[in-house]
This record gives structure tokens, C-alpha cells and sequence, in this order.
């Protein structure tokens, strides 16, 4: 399977490349994965749930995260705003990948 997503083709030009390209970064897989676990979740919580992260990190990654796809922004019209954040299926279709990912590390992490 390896040698088939890179025969012939630079790495660049691969699906790996094009995934990696969307959870890379500090804080991006921290937020799918508390949106996986906590559903919708407004700013300021999303920022207790993750800890240290700046205000404008979280922005900027929220941001990030929501023009490729993987998260929805949800605006309220109200006083005080309201922002609401959820995953896309796009989104939720990662879940399983972050989930191996955290089964490895259990597994590896003492070694």
C-alpha cells in the first residue's frame, strides 16, 4: 500500500501529504479532538479545554481549520455574541485516524 501512494510521484503529490498539510500544527489535532469529545463548543470553552493557547493562536487555528473543511462556525446574532464550533463530517471522518494515533502513543509512550 505504502509503495502504491508514492510510486511514480513526489511525496508532495501524495494523499499523506495532503492529510498531513490539514492536522499539521500545534494546536490543530487538540482542537478535532476535543470537538470530537465534547461536540459543540463555544470559544472561550475551547480555550479552557486546551490551556495554553493564546487567543489569537486559537482564532487563527479555528480559522484554519474551518476554510479547509473540517470545522463549522456557527454565529449568533445576539448580545452578547455567540460563536458555536463543530466538526464537518469531514471533519468527524479524521476522528478514527487521531484515534490510532492516540492508540500508539498508549501503546508506545513507556517504551
Amino acid at each position: 500500500m505504502f509503495e502504491e501512494c508514492i510510486k511514480d510521484c513526489r511525496l508532495e503529490d501524495t494523499g499523506f501529504n495532503y492529510t498531513m498539510s490539514l492536522i499539521q500544527g500545534k494546536y490543530k489535532m487538540f482542537i478535532l479532538y476535543a470537538l470530537a469529545g465534547f461536540g459543540t463548543v463555544r470559544f472561550n470553552e475551547m480555550k479552557k479545554y486546551i490551556g495554553d493557547i493564546s487567543f489569537k493562536t486559537l482564532s487563527t487555528t479555528l480559522k484554519a481549520l474551518e476554510a479547509d473543511g473540517l470545522v463549522h462556525r456557527e454565529e449568533y446574532p445576539q448580545i452578547p455574541p455567540k460563536v458555536e464550533y463543530s466538526l464537518t463530517e469531514k471533519g468527524r471522518s479524521l476522528i478514527p485516524i487521531l484515534d490510532k494515533m492516540c492508540d500508539w502513543g498508549e501503546e508506545h509512550r513507556g517504551a
